[in-house]
């Protein structure tokens, strides 16, 4: 009698279907938010600290980049092409997907549990041994381990919390911030930043923050198998399936037992 041959086991799910729905929302508003972004800062490369600042105001720093208005002084010579008007009206509007997506999201992870099980670390890892052992882990550029293919370590998880619940919070604070009719109806959402247009700076150096970490955590994504990594995120599921034990072969009654001793 032989063996059973294994069986493969469908793939444990990782992600939740909210989840990825949520994220590769806020994917795309992202990269429109970062592309206008950059727009609105040609027009103005200038960035103040206090409530007022203009071509008349002594800057606290200067982008080195030409422009798209004349009456900017830059040092150059060149105007860039002005698109200031369409980007700003798509940043507003992809802006407020981004909020209401995040919104979604939050309320999602708090009334599942989602951040408690996934995001927040564990009282075992948050320690520095956990950390450096996991930092040492990519510095080697070892494979991930099972438990990674169906959770988050603790840089992801210690990265997420720094995304949702300081970077987002803050760049979705300091947007709102700018805005004359929100400031008009709620003031001390500029005037706790320091003013409007320090609410402008601190906007610049989080949106920079968050693409320091859209970076990393694409670059972290590669590391780590990036087809498993994104197949997680689109079908939800925790990567290839394992092996199962193989079953034990099925013992032989008496009589054949019997049969067959010599």
């Amino acid at each position: 009698m032989s063996a059973a041959s294994p069986a493969r086991n469908p793939a444990t799910p990782r992600h939740t279907a909210l989840v990825r729905v949520t994220h590769w929302i806020t994917v795309l508003a992202f990269f429109a938010l970062l592309i206008t972004g950059a727009e609105i800062v040609v027009s103005h490369p200038r960035f103040y600290w206090g409530e007022v600042g203009n071509v008349m105001t002594r800057p606290l720093f200067t982008i080195p980049i030409p422009s798209s208005r004349d009456t900017v002084p830059t040092g150059f010579n060149y105007v860039m092409p002005d698109q200031n008007g369409w980007s700003r009206y798509l940043h507003f509007q992809a802006a407020w997907v981004a909020v209401l997506t995040g919104l979604v999201y939050a309320i999602y992870g708090f009334w599942t549990g989602h951040f408690r099980k996934n995001i927040f670390p564990a009282r075992g890892d948050r320690t520095w041994r956990a950390f450096s052992a996991r930092i040492a882990k990519y510095l080697r550029r070892a494979p991930p381990d099972e438990a990674e293919a169906h959770s988050y370590n603790i840089l992801q998880r210690t990265a997420y919390l720094g995304v949702i619940f300081v970077l987002f919070p803050l760049v979705i604070w300091t947007g709102l911030a700018m805005s004359p009719a929100f400031t008009a109806a709620f003031p001390a959402t500029a005037s706790l930043l320091g003013g409007r247009q320090s609410a402008r700076t601190l906007h610049f150096f989080v949106s920079g923050f968050l693409l320091l970490f859209l970076i990393i955590h694409v670059a972290m994504v590669a590391l780590s198998g990036f087809r498993s990594r994104m197949r997680a995120m689109i079908t939800g599921g925790a990567g290839a399936p394992s092996l199962t034990t193989p079953e034990p072969a099925p013992a032989l009654a008496p009589e054949l037992a019997n049969q067959e001793r010599p």
